[in-house]
């Protein structure tokens, strides 16, 4: 995931891939990261200085609050540490409990877009000046 991204920039590396793991058993139950560093070209349509996220839960674990935990800190490192204020989810229309996820956090759909490998997904931004 994203290792071509990585090989052309390492720098992005902050940005991409981190575990969910759990504090207790060290065990990995999902991934979460940024599809690019703040800003990228693509997301200019719908949030110029903004940074996409996406997570995966394993099924074993889902329901278990982890994509809101793992959402919430990945969130607070970018604005904290780097000052991002606006965060984009890309979610499948049929993606029931991604969508439900993103709008308890706040995040309001401004429109859809057909992704190369996923499809149709529902365009979602989050304005934040502080997060949870």
């Amino acid at each position: 995931l994203r290792l071509k991204q990585l090989e052309s920039n390492p720098d992005l590396q902050p940005w991409l891939l981190r575990a969910i793991g759990l504090r207790r058993t060290h065990e990995m139950v999902g991934h979460i990261g940024f599809h690019d560093q703040p800003g990228a070209d693509y997301l200019r349509e719908w949030s110029p200085g903004g940074v996409e996220y996406g997570f995966t839960v394993f099924p074993a674990h889902r329901r278990k609050g982890y994509a809101r935990e793992a959402s919430l800190a990945l969130m607070r490192w970018a604005h904290d540490r780097h000052r991002v204020t606006e965060f984009v989810a890309t979610i499948s229309p049929s993606n029931v409990a991604s969508h439900a996820l993103v709008a308890d956090l706040g995040f309001v759909r401004v429109g859809s877009h057909v992704d190369e490998i996923d499809g149709v997904e529902d365009v979602l931004v989050l304005n934040v000046t502080a997060v949870a």
